[in-house]
């Protein structure tokens, strides 16, 4: 198959791109800075001759848009509002001008749609989407109305021949550098890893294999459209889930932290707390019930599973650095 990735430079797009193309497909990127080989340059914004990388392909997987890991400062919100909406409008309009349209479009989403919540699970069926819930900062009802803005401008493109998923993924775990989860394993080799004002907050999260098996399980399904959650099924409070982490790695100690300790560590790392204290308690409805199965659906084996290749990667890297 052809398969097109809009924005596929970042974590995520890494991880799909060297799994499609081993998997024997061609596979282009879509990047505002072309360097390496099947890569297509576009804005983003507008159509230009990107467009015929689309037209005849089988398959768009759109990832593009402002990372989250950031300052929430307006300016970085509107940048992540409008890097997000203009990119599903154009690939949109590209789709709907195709002679040879591509059968489905995947359209990155997010979990964080849905409502900060202990009490229950949300899926896609009986899930609470967010932005009013009580004594939560003002500024996450913006960070929901990003992820339903993005999810409508896929829903009202003009594509009758192309199926659409919208995939609101969790947090994807794999070994790479910069990620999210050698963030979390930094903090966790520093012994800084423990619970974050008080842990019960939900972290939801996919292996990044399975998360690559789930959307090419979407891609063959084609009685599956609309939003689906890709996150393993279980996910688990914060404190749960770093103590699994800091197994994992062999440290026993883990630091707790205040709600204005972890303020004062994301702007010095420059993020923000609601990646933190946001409680996103996401299970997979759709999938399970399409009959997918997760390899790593349990974070103590996921996370085993990544420490080991985080281990084998940096030896790897190591020996090489020696050998030059």
């Amino acid at each position: 198959m052809k398969i097109v990735l809009p924005g596929g430079t970042g974590q995520v797009g890494g991880v799909l791109r060297r799994a499609l193309t081993d998997a024997g497909h061609e596979v282009a990127v879509l990047t505002r800075r072309p360097v390496r080989d099947g890569e297509v340059r576009w804005d983003g914004r507008t159509l230009g001759s990107w467009t015929d990388t689309v037209d005849g392909s089988d398959v768009v997987v759109n990832l593009a848009g402002r990372s989250v890991s950031c300052r929430y400062t307006d300016e970085n919100l509107r940048a992540m509002m409008d890097s997000r909406v203009d990119s599903a409008r154009v690939v949109g309009e590209a789709i709907a001008t195709a002679r040879k349209p591509p059968r489905v479009w995947l359209q990155m989403s997010t979990a964080t749609v849905y409502a900060h919540r202990f009490d229950a699970p949300n899926d896609e069926a009986t899930g609470t989407i967010g932005g009013d819930e009580p004594g939560v900062p003002d500024y996450w009802a913006y960070s929901v109305e990003i992820a339903r803005n993005w999810e409508r401008e896929q829903e009202r493109a003009a594509t009758p021949r192309t199926r659409k998923v919208a995939l609101r993924s969790a947090m994807v775990m794999s070994p790479d550098r910069g990620g999210v989860f050698d963030y979390m394993l930094w903090l966790a080799r520093l012994g800084l890893g423990g619970p974050v004002a008080g842990g019960a907050q939900y972290v939801s999260w996919i292996h990044d294999r399975d998360f690559v098996r789930a959307v090419e399980f979407l891609i063959d399904r084609d009685d599956i459209a609309g939003a689906v959650n890709l996150a393993a099924p279980g996910p688990l409070p914060q404190l749960e889930f770093m103590r699994g982490l800091r197994g994992a790695w062999g440290m026993p100690v883990g630091l707790p932290a205040t709600r204005w300790m972890a303020g004062i560590g994301a702007f010095v790392l420059r993020t923000d707390t609601e990646l933190l204290l946001k409680s996103r308690r996401v299970v997979p409805g759709r999938l399970r019930e399409a009959g997918f199965t997760f390899d790593h659906g349990a974070w103590p084996e996921a996370a085993a599973d990544l420490v080991r290749r985080t281990r084998r990667e940096r030896s790897r890297s190591r020996r090489k650095a020696a050998g030059s």
